[in-house]
């Protein structure tokens, strides 16, 4: 049964937010032009019907919050993104979307696959990595992991789904896995150090970790995103947020993946940078293609997104969110902004 919990405290006082940059939701609503702002339906992905399962099993007693579902309660384990249907639907899109930024690959560490034996997936979500990665290796065991249960039932002999919150201590044995990945975990982890500590003793001699995740602010090179523009003001809010949560999202601007290796005791570390333009505005065609995908993986379920950063934590409600949310889809689609972002993709090896 879905629960609704009491009203969250705003993260900052309008000063305070003020102070940091960030403008108050009625910014939003006195400039705005759109006439339905909670009308979704300009969404490149088009709308998702969204849905929640109602079953007795403790593990599906999804809270809910400003009407999207969330996992259920596991000890200190606290997820910003929805579990429903419409947003699974985007996770779903997110396995392709990454996937052309990685250039067609679904990850990069120097693996062997006949070596190979068994894999785990931190956060996997919907699972689809997964399920890629163990068709791709079909001789490895592949465990996905995440705190709320919307796999798939039908999946590869090797591919199996476990409920577990990465941020407890992690129950696998020593010497473990051959490969780890871990993908957009920003605003999850409570601590990337020692996430990478019980990578590197789970992982076995002489195998890899992998971490991918994006910049958490739009930035343009030539000064097309202004201070004032919703594309600006999304980095603002989410890592103001971030902060209020003990989970952060500048784990790119802190370069937290590469110092988390190093300090756990990886070696021959590399880093690997993607420019990602936002929307087609981009000469080269390689990379407008990207840019399409993103802006379609953006805006595939902005109000989900959003909803818990914005919404529950920073007090916003979700008529002004909506405001915001109608902003931001019109600046994505206008190629006068030169937006994009930067996804970093850190591997290393395990000594053996």
């Amino acid at each position: 049964m879905a629960t609704e919990p009491a009203q969250q405290q705003p993260l900052l006082n309008n000063e305070e937010q003020a102070a940091i940059g960030i403008l108050p939701p009625s910014h939003w609503e006195e400039q705005s032009t759109v006439e339905d702002p909670d009308d979704d339906s300009a969404s490149t992905i088009g709308s998702f019907i969204s849905s929640t399962a109602s079953l007795s099993s403790t593990i599906f007693e999804y809270r809910t919050i400003h009407g999207r579902t969330y996992h259920g309660e596991m000890g200190s384990a606290e997820s910003w993104e929805p579990n429903d249907e419409r947003h699974s639907e985007a996770l779903d899109l997110a396995q392709h979307v990454y996937t052309v930024v990685l250039d067609g690959k679904l990850f990069n560490a120097p693996l062997d696959k006949k070596k190979v034996q068994k894999v785990v997936d931190i956060g996997t979500g919907t699972g689809l990595w997964a399920i890629d990665f163990a068709d791709e290796f079909p001789n490895a065991e592949v465990i996905g992991t995440d705190i709320t249960p919307i796999q798939p039932t039908w999946v590869p002999a090797n591919v199996k789904f476990e409920l577990d919150d990465c941020n407890s201590e992690w129950t696998w044995p020593d010497n473990t896995f051959d490969f780890i990945h871990m993908r957009m975990l920003f605003g999850i982890v409570e601590d990337w150090d020692a996430i990478f500590r019980q990578a590197y003793r789970t992982c076995k001699p002489g195998g890899y970790t992998e971490s991918f995740v994006c910049d958490s602010t739009f930035r343009s090179e030539d000064d097309t995103v202004k201070d004032d523009s919703a594309l600006a003001q999304w980095g603002k809010v989410w890592n103001a947020a971030g902060r209020k949560m003990g989970r952060t999202f500048e784990v790119f601007a802190h370069n937290l993946q590469q110092k988390g290796m190093e300090a756990a005791g990886f070696v021959d570390i590399e880093v690997k940078d993607y420019y990602v333009p936002l929307g087609v505005w981009h000469k080269d065609k390689v990379l407008a293609e990207k840019g399409l995908w993103w802006k379609i993986h953006c805006e595939s379920d902005l109000e989900g997104y959003l909803n818990y950063p914005f919404n529950a934590v920073m007090g916003w409600t979700p008529a002004q969110t909506g405001v915001y949310a109608a902003q931001l889809r019109k600046e994505l689609g206008d190629p006068k902004y030169h937006a994009y972002t930067t996804v970093r993709c850190v591997w290393g090896r395990k000594p053996e």
